[in-house]
């Protein structure tokens, strides 16, 4: 775990301590795993990476402590449309790319279209809570291979 990842982690902690949450050994590599992650995981996903370390704990389990660091505003919880949740430890503003083909989620950082939601409001008498951009197409890795094929 980098220097940067490892501080991170101590400030969740840190966190969840004072929100009288228990530092569970379950919890502890929930927590690891999403800092670590790039992928924007599912909770199916960390299940299936801490089973191994972990078998007594249930994709359940996973769920409840996502719902926990989701409350006291850890991670971010992306839904599209049918498919499974994905969680972002990246709570700060920026926006997604994501694979048409694998479904990889990657951030990339842009200034903020903060301007769009004021004019949302304008416009359309809302309140607007946020916003979210998506900008979609394939991934390098899938470009690879599928140009390996033909």
């Amino acid at each position: 775990m980098s220097g940067h990842s490892e501080h991170m982690l101590q400030d969740a902690i840190e966190k969840l301590k004072e929100s009288g949450v228990r530092i569970t050994p379950q919890r502890h590599a929930v927590l690891e795993f999403l800092i670590e992650a790039e992928i924007h995981p599912t909770a199916d996903d960390i299940y299936k990476a801490l089973e191994g370390k972990f078998p007594n704990m249930s994709v359940a389990t996973v769920y409840n402590n996502l719902r926990v660091f989701r409350e006291l505003g850890l991670v971010r919880e992306l839904t599209y449309g049918d498919s499974s949740s994905r969680f972002d430890w990246n709570t700060t503003k920026h926006y997604h790319i994501i694979c048409e083909s694998c479904g990889k989620i990657v951030d990339f950082h842009y200034p903020s279209l903060d301007e769009v939601e004021s004019l949302a409001e304008q416009v359309t008498g809302f309140d607007v809570s946020h916003h979210r951009m998506e900008v979609y197409g394939v991934c390098q890795e899938c470009k690879h291979e599928k140009h390996q094929i033909i």
